[in-house]
């Protein structure tokens, strides 16, 4: 086996977002390449973007097609499967992850496929196809190079898009010396590179069933696109005797001449290139190959029915939120504790489960940067208020945040209180500023103080119009 079923059932911790983000703030000198690289990835982004003088139109365009496709999801669902069928694909339907879980493994039971290979599918990701397959005794060889490095150190990927940007190249190393025998101390990207492809090439060539993701599916002609940059669901789809493909409710796109407008966003959003580098069409098996599709709803038609929130599954996966975050840069992908990271989960998680990522909305300086680099323009930052909304007035925060909104929501509401409370807050930092920068006080962790003003805005804006006689 790959991995132990204790090192795979560890991936996602259970912790908040704020302690696993200060543990993450700990290693000080990750932070900073962290976010370093991440914020060179959004320039590349910006500079491929800016040279489309019809990038916005583009935006548009995307956006427009997949509002039009969400509100009439249910035809084109039942349109892609009808063409996928004649063109003599098997397409299956799952209500939800564990549904998903149980199909796959049955078709892999009744081929009598034990070990197989799999491309980067944030969706099995969300599923937990890996951890359910292992239990099952089918042995799972992640074969992008960022996803089999997390699978070898029993991680989650830290990113939709760059699996692995959470780890430095020694570290690489050491997990190569342990299980693939490179050199000890050997941290030579080239020399982990060429240990990764004979590894993996053995894998491809002995392993008779093929999982990869979706990115797009066409329902005009039934055929679905797999985007990678290393080639490796394709050497997967076409050596294998069996091919499953995984895709949630909302990749599907109208027409065939849609794709293009999609494939000109996809990688220069994700990472600052004008397409990835293998856009693969499958359409129809040869006569030696079976193709299934497994399509998932895991909670998307409930996401669907939340009008506020439904430009969520407008989403292709291109992490550009992500790179752009200040918080996620600086807090690391593990943080969320879930599938995916960063802005983007952080308005599809609690859609699954409102209790268990009632924290992750509140990760957010809500300034903005998501949406704005978002190319299919959903309403990042938009969502994430929303849904603080919806978790305070369920119930679903904590209690001393419950505690402290409801008190804000009484200062805000008084202008008479306000300006009290203000008062009295430029009082306590002007004299006694260790009643609030203090080790009790979570928000002065981290930060410093400001200076207290002398008055505040609307004194020196009375004081003022008084002098020009206003």
């Amino acid at each position: 086996m790959t991995k132990s079923v204790e090192a795979v059932n560890n991936r996602h911790n259970s912790e908040p977002h704020s302690k696993l983000a200060a543990a993450f703030n700990k290693d000080a000198a990750r932070v900073g390449w962290h976010d370093e690289t991440l914020w060179w990835v959004r320039a590349k982004r910006d500079k491929m973007a800016y040279q489309l003088p019809e990038w916005e139109a583009l935006r548009q365009a995307a956006s427009e097609i997949k509002s039009h496709t969400l509100a009439n999801l249910g035809e084109y669902l039942v349109e892609f499967e009808q063409k996928a069928v004649e063109n003599g694909l098997v397409v299956h339907w799952a209500v939800d992850a564990d549904e998903h879980n149980r199909i796959v493994h049955g078709l892999l039971k009744g081929n009598g496929i034990d070990r197989i290979v799999k491309s980067k599918s944030m969706l099995t990701e969300e599923c937990g196809l890996n951890e359910y397959l292992l239990k099952q005794g089918i042995d799972v060889i992640d074969t992008d190079l960022g996803e089999r490095i997390v699978q070898l150190a029993g991680e989650a990927p830290s990113h939709i898009v760059l699996p692995c940007i959470h780890k430095k190249k020694e570290e690489i190393g050491d997990l190569f010396a342990e299980h693939l025998d490179t050199p000890k101390g050997c941290s030579d990207p080239k020399i982990l590179t060429e240990a990764a492809r004979q590894h993996l090439r053995e894998a491809f060539l002995s392993r008779r069933a093929a999982i990869t993701g979706v990115n797009f599916a066409i329902a005009q002609t039934g055929e679905f696109v797999v985007c990678t940059n290393e080639g490796n669901a394709d050497m997967g789809a076409h050596l294998a005797d069996l091919h499953i493909a995984c895709m949630g409710i909302e990749k599907i796109i109208p027409r065939r001449k849609d794709l293009g407008i999609f494939l000109r966003l996809l990688a220069r959003s994700a990472t600052g290139q004008p397409i990835t580098t293998y856009s693969s069409h499958f359409r129809k098996p040869d006569r030696e190959r079976k193709i299934h599709i497994v399509i998932v709803d895991n909670g998307r038609s409930k996401q669907l029915a939340r009008e506020q929130f439904r430009n969520s599954l407008k989403c292709i996966r291109c992490g550009a939120c992500m790179n752009t975050c200040p918080v996620y840069r600086r807090s690391g992908g593990h943080s969320y504790h879930t599938a995916v990271a960063g802005p983007i989960g952080s308005i599809l998680a609690p859609n699954l489960d409102m209790r268990q990522y009632a924290d992750l909305p509140f990760a957010s300086t809500l300034c903005g940067s998501c949406t704005h680099v978002c190319p299919v323009k959903i309403d990042i930052h938009d969502q994430l208020y929303r849904w603080r909304q919806v978790l305070v007035e369920k119930g679903y925060t904590t209690t001393s945040k419950t505690i402290v909104m409801k008190g804000m929501r009484t200062v805000l509401s008084s202008p008479m209180i306000y300006h009290t409370a203000a008062k009295a807050g430029r009082a306590i930092l002007s004299n006694a500023p260790f009643l609030i920068g203090n080790r009790f006080n979570p928000w002065f962790q981290g930060r410093e103080m400001p200076k207290p003003p002398k008055q505040s805005f609307g004194e020196w804006y009375r004081q003022n119009r008084a002098k020009d006689g206003e």
